[in-house]
């Protein structure tokens, strides 16, 4: 009888161990499926991102090329303002500057 009860708990041992590596190769393969799919969302995040940030720059380079032509009007239209009002500031003061001189030059 003893003998009967250690075969019946060897085979019970047997079974349960059998039953654990189920459960631990189940457990295994649930993680890496989960890893799988983790790593498929986060290449799918960091493509979003960087689609992202590729439309920010080609805004950024668009609207800083396409506003060039624009700016090198504005600065030539703005120095031709500065330089014809620094001419007739001139024209006015230049009188003034003939007399101051020839009366310096004249007076000994």
């Amino acid at each position: 009888m003893e003998n009967y009860r250690q075969q019946g708990g060897i085979q019970q041992l047997l079974v349960a161990e059998q039953e654990a590596r189920q459960i631990v190769s189940a457990a295994r393969t649930a993680k890496l499926n989960r890893m799988k799919q983790a790593k498929v969302e986060a290449e799918e995040e960091v493509a979003k991102y960087r689609a992202h940030m590729e439309k920010e720059y080609q805004k950024t380079v668009s609207e800083s090329t396409g506003f060039s032509g624009v700016n090198v009007k504005r600065l030539d239209e703005e120095t031709v303002k500065k330089i014809d009002h620094l001419k007739k500031q001139a024209a006015k003061v230049s009188p003034e500057v003939i007399k101051l001189l020839m009366t310096q030059v004249t007076t000994v």
